[in-house]
């Protein structure tokens, strides 16, 4: 499994509009083949700050899966016009993963 990481930058004052529309984008992202899941996290310390995480089978999900889909064209026009600056996109694989349980 692999981890997508992106930081977002919204617009300052976009921030309400930008939820709205990824969440209308979430169809079009877990629809493509190898997707397994996403969550968009909200900075505390910073408003239009944003975490996006996407788990995938493998890196070509992404990178050309969904990268060379007519559904990226559709998350693209949604999204792409929020970031100031653009995102830089980030895979991981994981490493050690522990948690505690309640």
């Amino acid at each position: 499994m692999i981890l997508e990481v992106a930081m977002l930058h919204v617009i300052p004052g976009q921030e309400d509009h930008f939820e709205k529309d990824f969440a209308t984008a979430g169809q079009y992202i877990s629809s493509i083949n190898g997707y397994i899941g996403h969550s968009l996290q909200k900075c505390l310390e910073q408003n239009n700050k944003y975490i996006l995480l996407v788990h995938w089978n493998k890196l070509e999900d992404h990178t050309v899966g969904f990268r060379t889909s007519a559904q990226y064209l559709e998350w693209k026009k949604l999204l792409h016009h929020y970031y100031d600056p653009f995102p830089v996109v980030e895979h991981y694989t994981m490493v050690l993963d522990k948690s505690k349980q309640g």
